[in-house]
């Protein structure tokens, strides 16, 4: 189960996929067109067969209605890879500054869980900040979702997610550091990092009444490992050449399961087909659950470092 604890949980009981998010490619940013209220109560309709992981409302306001283990009904044929945001808006609105700051949030907790890159997507085959006409037809077709105006606004987003991470690239695994906003508190800082406010205390000796101010820079903990999210099993049966199959290579000699005579490289080949089946028995899989294809569950366990 993934649930960014900065949104408020409004969980929805129908109109999503349980389980059937097979990998997470980055946040794909929409407008509903409407109201938050509206939005929500459209998605427990049976009628809708739509829904959304998060939303925000035009003063701030943050839901979460679809766990990201499971599949919202957002974008079509972007659904499977990608998580979604809905904003409350009409088409040509731009993001309020409160909105900007939720995404952020979001996007940055994408990037702490799901290791995405924190970068504006260069397309449905990218990863990063997308938003949903990027996806032209195979999306549904909506070319002016979320309008020019939000789509220039990705970049500012994507730079407040990157402050927000503590890191000016999104990158290393050295302490980062995050400048303090007027409103934030520890408690805001550490739900939008996925940190303890007790840690951010201690690490930066704070003590009651834990007054904050303004352009205060306080440590962080180190980020979490970034991985690389499961490209899904379509990309390995086109017979991949990709830095990311040396990765995973490398991860399952690691773990005892290889059946290199060579290598490993970044060519996809049989060999590493029968390393990633010993590595499917190690998890206790067997018959065509064993068959060397890599499946999102034994990808997230073998933790292959994102490239």
């Amino acid at each position: 189960m993934a649930k960014y604890s900065g949104a408020q949980w409004r969980p929805i009981p129908i109109n999503y996929t349980k389980g059937g998010q097979s990998s997470v490619r980055g946040l794909v940013v929409h407008i509903m067109a409407g109201s938050l209220a509206g939005t929500e109560s459209w998605f427990r309709n049976p009628a809708a067969e739509a829904s959304s992981h998060f939303g925000t409302g035009k003063n701030g306001a943050l839901y979460q209605w679809v766990d990201t283990a499971n599949r919202a009904w957002a974008q079509a044929n972007g659904n499977t890879s990608w998580l979604s945001i809905e904003n409350e808006g009409q088409g040509g609105d731009a993001l309020t500054s409160a909105q900007m700051d939720r995404v952020a949030e979001v996007f940055a907790w994408v990037h702490k869980v799901y290791g995405v890159p924190l970068q504006v997507a260069s397309g449905t085959s990218g990863q990063g900040l997308g938003y949903h006409a990027m996806g032209g037809a195979a999306w549904g077709g909506h070319t002016s979702c979320p309008g020019v105006r939000i789509v220039a606004q990705l970049p500012e987003i994507v730079a407040r997610a990157k402050r927000l991470a503590g890191s000016g690239s999104g990158g290393s695994g050295s302490p980062t550091t995050y400048t303090v906003k007027q409103g934030d508190t520890l408690s805001s800082i550490g739900a939008a990092l996925g940190v303890k406010w007790q840690t951010l205390a201690a690490l930066n000796g704070i003590k009651a009444p834990y007054v904050i101010r303004p352009g205060q820079k306080l440590k962080t903990s180190k980020p979490a490992p970034r991985y690389a999210p499961f490209p899904g099993a379509a990309f390995f049966k086109g017979s991949p050449r990709s830095a990311l199959i040396t990765a995973m290579g490398k991860r399952l000699v690691a773990e005892g399961c290889s059946a290199y005579s060579s290598g490993p490289g970044p060519q996809w080949t049989e060999s590493d087909r029968k390393s990633y089946a010993k590595w499917q028995r190690k998890q206790g899989f067997g018959g065509a659950d064993a068959d060397g294809w890599p499946g999102a569950k034994t990808w997230a366990a073998l933790k292959v470092p994102a490239v």
